[in-house]
């Protein structure tokens, strides 16, 4: 995996935080991979799903290879073999024929343990993941693998039995609850460190809403009308003018 940058928003000084989701993904991570086991975690769009996987995957590594996957569109078997072979940086041409291309997969993955960060596993359909499983099923493959997608990763997951009955660790990542916020958000970036708790609740309920990237955007404006107009610190005026550029 590569070096974090902050997924949302170009955001000069802020900082990944330390949220109850995040730890708990720590724990669990750490157990999956420990484990060679699979795991999927799941939620709605902005919960923080990728930064804090990205986070704690990073914390393992060097030690473990770590090999991130990202689907955009549905994909077949073929096209999750194709990655799978670009993510393993397999030399060479890929194999024309299936059985070819799985006995290369297998081999590479029987060469050492390694942990597949499969993201936007929403996209992915019942065939999709039951290649995977397949994969991992096979005794000599040393694989641990972490789903992370919006709610449709987890209902394709528990419609297939097989690949159900094998997740080691199901985790749901949800908004941040109005006191997490009041914790969470001046150790997420400096303009809120100083803020009065009744504009970061304010901004909270008019904009925010729990969401993290929604937190992001929402910063980045503040950030600007604050550079703009000179003021020390947020206000509830300089709220209004962000909000309205989130409407």
């Amino acid at each position: 995996m590569t070096a974090a940058t902050y997924q949302y928003v170009d955001l000069p000084d802020a900082s990944v935080v330390t949220t109850r989701a995040l730890l708990t993904a720590r724990e669990n991570i750490g157990d999956t991979v420990a484990a060679r086991a699979m795991m999927c975690i799941h939620g709605g769009a902005g919960f923080g799903k990728t930064l804090a996987v990205n986070t704690c995957l990073r914390e393992l590594e060097p030690g473990e290879d770590v090999r991130k996957i990202t689907f955009r569109a549905r994909p077949t078997a073929r096209a999750v073999r194709y990655e799978l072979f670009t993510a393993l940086d397999l030399a060479g041409e890929p194999p024309r024929h299936p059985s070819e291309f799985d006995r290369l997969l297998k081999t590479a993955l029987a060469e050492r343990p390694r942990t597949f960060l499969v993201d936007e596993a929403q996209w992915l359909n019942g065939e999709a993941f039951e290649y995977f499983r397949y994969l991992w099923d096979e005794p000599a493959t040393q694989l641990a693998i972490i789903f992370v997608g919006g709610e449709g990763c987890h209902t394709v997951l528990r419609r297939e039995p097989m690949l159900s009955s094998r997740i080691f660790i199901w985790q749901h990542f949800t908004r941040l609850v109005p006191s997490e916020v009041l914790d969470v958000i001046p150790l997420f970036h400096p303009i809120w460190a100083d803020a009065d708790p009744e504009d970061i609740t304010f901004a909270d309920s008019h904009a925010a809403h729990g969401n993290f990237r929604a937190w992001a955007q929402l910063t980045a404006h503040t950030r600007t009308a604050l550079a703009r107009t000179g003021r020390p610190r947020v206000d509830q005026e300089l709220l209004r003018w962000a909000f309205s550029r989130l409407a």
